[in-house]
């Protein structure tokens, strides 16, 4: 079977990057740079093409920031211990849960979060129930979301409180929604429907992005194609609100369109297989332990070391997720839920 497995084979390497650390610390590129595009667009042409890339240093940075967080006494020497042991998320203030959810990571935080999976009851087989907490001593709370019933399409509800999961409450927040086909989904906030639009539109629902997933030759046996659309960002690091005003207006026909402005096209890292193990494989860096097709990670093709968000199996019905700037965790949890999916579901 060629389920995505999960690997720490590459550590090494990432490890014997630290000695050229310095010099390509002076001349490192913010990713940052990639996602802006409302407010300065010329120079976001220039800075598309050459971003060294960022994997090993960030990667080192984060365990270093995390260890401080985590814990006072131990120092960075651990970090090696650190990637088997999936180190929990950095010390996040979560003061207002419905801000928090919408406002992008942090630039240079990975925010580290669980996805489970609850199956109990009558119909939850059919139905389950997900729940994203933060991923550390306290496991915030954060979303939870579910499939509605009587829907045509697969349409999921995102809520901010765990026990009320209806649409008209106050603690709805989101919601993605797909194609008949099942292999195209938009994720909106809260705003109201088109239909019901005040006069100048700022009470109309968003855009926070769209994911389209490719069935490849093998049906959907073998890693899946996913790209995941989101609006840009300004030059104040705020993302570009996209209220489409119809159908045609939405992020997934502009992607179609290629009319891209104040868009970005992310995509999954491809795995590479190996041979040993007969699987494909991508290093998530000792969060991800279980093989599973449902593992991604996903990046931008400018710089594919740059990991916008990832996503694996750690047990039957838990799920680590982490994202990174400029996702926010709605965003990163309704993709999570796509992945889901049944018409995608190969396991």
């Amino acid at each position: 079977p060629t389920s995505l497995t999960a690997t720490t084979s590459s550590d090494e390497e990432d490890d014997s990057d630290s000695s050229t650390k310095p010099i390509r610390s002076e001349k490192k590129k913010n990713p940052v740079s990639l996602f802006q595009t409302g407010g300065d667009p010329p120079r976001e042409k220039k800075s598309k093409k050459k971003v060294p890339p960022k994997g090993a240093e960030s990667e080192e940075e984060t365990l270093e920031t995390l260890q401080k967080n985590s814990n006072k006494k131990g120092k960075a020497k651990k970090s090696k211990k650190l990637k088997e042991e999936r180190p929990p998320s950095p010390v996040i203030e979560v003061d207002n849960l419905e801000e928090f959810v919408l406002q992008p990571a942090p630039q240079g935080v990975t925010i580290k979060c669980r996805v489970t999976r609850d199956k109990k009851g009558m119909d939850r087989g059919l139905y389950p129930t997900y729940y994203l907490h933060l991923d550390n001593d306290k496991k915030v709370f954060l979303l939870a979301g579910r499939k509605r019933k009587k829907s045509k399409t697969s349409n999921y509800l995102i809520s901010i409180d765990p026990t009320d999961l209806s649409r008209g409450g106050e603690n709805f927040i989101g919601k993605l929604r797909s194609n008949l086909m099942g292999t195209r989904f938009t994720v909106f906030d809260n705003g109201a429907n088109p239909d019901r639009a005040n006069a100048d539109w700022s009470n109309v629902r968003q855009e926070l992005s769209a994911v389209v997933y490719e069935t490849n030759v093998l049906g959907f046996k073998g890693p899946r194609k996913m790209m995941v659309i989101i609006p840009g960002m300004n030059a104040d690091g705020e993302r570009v609100p996209i209220r489409p005003r119809n159908d045609n207006d939405g992020l997934l026909m502009r992607w179609q369109n290629r009319n891209m402005d104040n868009v970005i096209e992310l995509h999954n890292k491809a795995p590479v297989w190996n041979d040993e193990t007969q699987s494909y494989v991508l290093n998530f860096h000792g969060r991800v332990t279980h093989a599973s097709v449902k593992n991604f990670q996903i990046v931008h093709g400018s710089d594919p070391d740059y990991i916008v968000m990832q996503f694996g199996r750690v047990a039957d019905d838990a799920f680590t997720m982490d994202y990174n700037y400029p996702l926010c965790a709605v965003q990163a949890f309704a993709i999570a839920l796509s992945s889901f999916d049944g018409k995608l579901a190969c396991e």
